[in-house]
């Protein structure tokens, strides 16, 4: 098997594991919770894009990002251990910091499809936890 897909299949078996050992554990919550954080964000995502609370210029920016991430084309190949999926999580930071904010709480919210303890999680990924009425 050439080394180009053992990398994401070993990082897909990590994962997966992970989350089983959290569910036999019986965090049966925090392992679904996990599972579905990345599907999740992209919901979100996708939601904020038409929200009348993000600028156009912003939701544009978010559907480039979107588009970027589903494209099998990236500035530094994902396959580079590491450093292949960095130039990725840095745009989404970027970008999520700039939607995030446009927001209110409470919108953010109600557009999450998840549990309320990952968007907690999300909201400090973006650096807005803290704000007034976050």
């Amino acid at each position: 098997m050439p080394t180009l897909l053992l990398v994401p299949l070993i990082a897909i078996a990590l994962y997966a594991l992970f989350v089983l050992a959290l569910f036999l554990v019986g965090s049966r919550e925090s392992a679904r919770a996990l599972a579905g954080f990345v599907p999740d964000c992209v919901v979100l995502f996708s939601r904020l894009v038409s929200h009348p609370c993000v600028p156009r210029r912003r939701a544009i920016i978010l559907g480039a990002l979107l588009l970027y991430l589903a494209s099998p084309i990236d500035l530094i190949p994902d396959f580079i251990p590491v450093v292949g999926y960095l130039d990725d999580a840095i745009l989404v930071g970027i970008v999520l910091r700039m939607v995030i904010r446009d927001c209110s709480s409470e919108t953010l919210t109600a557009l999450w499809p998840g549990p309320p303890s990952s968007l907690q999680v999300l909201l400090r990924l973006a650096g807005s936890a803290d704000r007034p009425g976050a």
